[in-house]
């Protein structure tokens, strides 16, 4: 299973930060940073089989592409900008962190202001 196989990496990796941090606390970091950017590169080798399910979805359901795709791309907006978060909360930059939570809830909500548009056309159709 690989939540083992990451769950063991990241207690691994947090087992040699602490000493680090006593001494070299520049170092804790960057170990923390590298883990974290591993953890991520393998995140996005899964995103392959993602993909390929929304493709048989997309197969199954009659559903316009356009607005599978804008999901998708608001779940990557996410992710992405929760790593990001996380990275620099770690290294104690909270305020960057804050302004990174910003941009990711402006760019969802420009991603998907098709969708809204959509949704308004069709309500107002109705009546």
């Amino acid at each position: 299973m690989d939540i083992i196989k990451v769950g063991i990496l990241g207690v691994a990796a947090v087992l040699m930060a602490i000493p680090l941090r006593k001494e070299k606390q520049e170092y804790s970091m960057f170990l923390s940073m590298a883990v974290c950017i591993c953890i991520f590169i393998y995140i996005i080798t899964k995103v392959q089989i993602v993909l390929e399910f929304v493709e048989k979805l997309e197969g199954m359901i009659a559903i316009d592409s356009a607005y599978i795709g804008l999901v998708i791309k608001m779940v990557g907006i996410t992710y992405a900008a929760e790593f990001a978060v996380n990275v620099c909360k770690d290294a104690g930059y909270g305020a960057i962190a804050g302004q990174i939570e910003n941009f990711a809830k402006m760019s969802i909500l420009v991603v998907s202001l098709p969708v809204l548009m959509a949704f308004i056309d069709t309500i107002g159709s109705l009546l």
